[in-house]
């Protein structure tokens, strides 16, 4: 058996030791869930498989974590991969004013501006640092998802302005989550200044909601496909 088998058998085995259990209401007996204990397989093998491969350009740990995420999909379902994302971006971003909104296979981190960036600024404040560093340690345990930083502003004042400031604020979202460890080929910028409001700019509340950085996670389909 050579080093490569031994290895992916053997955190296979135990993944599978490690699969969640569910509760049978008959009998009251503790059975393994059969998502969780393929998605506890699916991310062993595929740890143990990015680990071994490659060229040498990415890390080991990066390999691995790749691997990890799309064996996880792979043995569990895109959706169950996002479902577990979500929940710990849920936990991770409580009392922080950032919202989580489930849009089907997508998540979308809704961060106003007031608790992000002061007036006409693209600077983070400390508490959006502190929200980003919890974002970011999700972000890198669930590596097989794209990341898409979208920039946004209510309508008052010059259009153009409103759009470099779009962009400004959100290069700074994405370049903060970059030094945090997030890789940055998984990093898209963009921003669409006053063109995608979400509520009406007549009354202050809605220029409010309007101006925003919203991060879109969504699943890289063709790494779990290779797995």
């Amino acid at each position: 058996m050579n080093r490569f088998t031994r290895i992916t058998a053997s955190v296979a085995a135990a993944a599978m030791l490690a699969g969640c259990a569910t509760t049978d209401s008959q009998n009251g007996q503790s059975e393994r869930s059969k998502t969780g204990t393929g998605a506890a397989i699916g991310a062993a093998v595929g740890a143990a498989v990015g680990a071994l491969s490659g060229d040498g350009s990415t890390s080991r740990r990066d390999r691995a974590l790749l691997g990890a995420a799309a064996g996880a999909a792979a043995g569990g379902g895109i959706g169950a991969y996002m479902d577990r994302q979500e929940e710990e971006l849920r936990k991770s971003t409580q009392g922080t004013g950032i919202g989580v909104d489930r849009r089907g296979d997508d998540i979308v981190l809704d961060m106003p501006s007031e608790v992000t960036f002061g007036f006409d600024s693209s600077s983070l404040t400390a508490n959006a640092r502190n929200a980003l560093n919890d974002v970011a340690s999700v972000l890198q345990e669930y590596a097989a998802t794209r990341v898409n930083i979208a920039g946004h502003t209510d309508s008052t004042g010059d259009a153009d302005y409103n759009q470099r400031l779009s962009e400004r604020r959100a290069s700074s979202v994405g370049n903060y989550l970059a030094q945090t460890g997030v890789s940055r080929n998984r990093l898209s910028m963009r921003g669409y200044g006053e063109n995608q409001p979400i509520a009406s700019n007549n009354t202050e509340q809605g220029q409010a909601r309007n101006r925003r950085v919203e991060i879109t996670l969504s699943a890289i389909e063709d790494r779990f496909e290779q797995q």
